[in-house]
């Protein structure tokens, strides 16, 4: 006699409804982002949806806690990163080395534009972050933002499919420059 398959895991659900959500808001916009579309989406009921996320509040708290989540293990790697934090974050701008960073934040960035002030502080403070490891290497605030305005120009390229610039090429000109 077989098993009914086990049911999955409490968190493996909540990762899914957030998949769900991130999906909707990316591709269709955070106001198509409904219980009902996400529940459907992420193939539970509603009342499943309502179990992890009591509200769509509470889903909107869930997915900037993942984005912070995400955010705080790149900037780990970051500084980290042999070639430096200048150079990781310029390299990351186009390749997505934490899985789902890249997503998070588009989903972040549409829950913004719609106005979701939480979204607004929750990426300043990830921004802040990362500008600042960039500074603890190059040792000038300004560069390191002219740096971070850089990668974020070549994420949002890569977010609609343009070529990247070569990171290296773009520091060795800041550096030829004397940035």
């Amino acid at each position: 006699m077989s098993r009914p398959p086990a049911a999955p895991a409490r968190g493996a659900t909540r990762e899914r409804l957030l998949d769900a959500y991130e999906e909707l808001i990316c591709d269709q916009g955070p106001r198509a982002a409904t219980l009902d579309a996400v529940a459907s989406t992420a193939g539970v009921s509603k009342g499943g949806l309502l179990y992890h996320y009591g509200s769509k509040d509470a889903l909107v708290e869930g997915q900037l806690a993942r984005l912070r989540r995400l955010a705080g293990a790149d900037l780990d790697l970051m500084r980290a990163a042999p070639e430096g934090a200048a150079a990781y974050y310029l390299n990351t701008s186009v390749d997505d080395l934490v899985p789902g960073l890249h997503r998070a934040t588009v989903a972040a960035v549409r829950l913004a534009q719609d106005g979701e002030a939480r979204a607004v502080t929750v990426f300043g403070e990830i921004t802040e972050d990362w500008r600042a490891a960039i500074e603890e290497q190059v040792g000038d605030r300004r560069l390191s933002r002219v740096i971070q305005l850089i990668g974020d120009g070549m994420w949002l390229n890569a977010t609609m499919g343009v070529p990247a610039e070569d990171a290296q090429e773009l520091l060795a000109s800041l550096r030829a420059l004397g940035i």
